[in-house]
């Protein structure tokens, strides 16, 4: 997206407000909130979107949501620890397969992912 509209601009804001919002309040934001809004709204590719996301989630956006919850008593820091040396490592391998997949794939991949979850979620106890 090389030029910005006001309309484009617009449509940035509410998606980083309602990410921002959401992200908050169920812990979801990035690749649930920004990713499909920037294909859907803004004509991101797949590729692109994901990108855009993880910039994103860097970490001073993730800091202040992290306060209210450890104030709050919500944080386990020695599974967040094993977490993100994880997430780092396959981050850092699934972008990697992501850049050799289609943007088709890539995005039938994302969507199936979400259904899963949502189902899992929806009729989990």
């Amino acid at each position: 997206m090389e030029n910005f509209t006001y309309s484009s601009i617009i449509l940035i804001l509410i998606i980083g407000l309602a990410a921002g919002m959401l992200g908050g309040t169920l812990g979801v934001g990035g690749g649930v909130v920004v990713v499909p809004a920037l294909v859907l709204f803004l004509g991101f590719t797949q590729h692109e979107a994901q990108g855009t996301s993880l910039a994103v989630l860097a970490v001073p956006v993730t800091l202040i949501g992290l306060f209210a919850y450890h104030k709050a008593g919500n944080v386990n820091f020695k599974v967040a620890a094993i977490l993100i040396i994880t997430y780092i490592v396959g981050n850092y391998f699934g972008s990697k397969l992501a850049m050799h997949l289609s943007a088709k794939t890539l995005k039938q991949a994302f969507s199936v992912f979400m259904i899963v979850v949502a189902l899992k979620m929806l009729f989990s106890k």
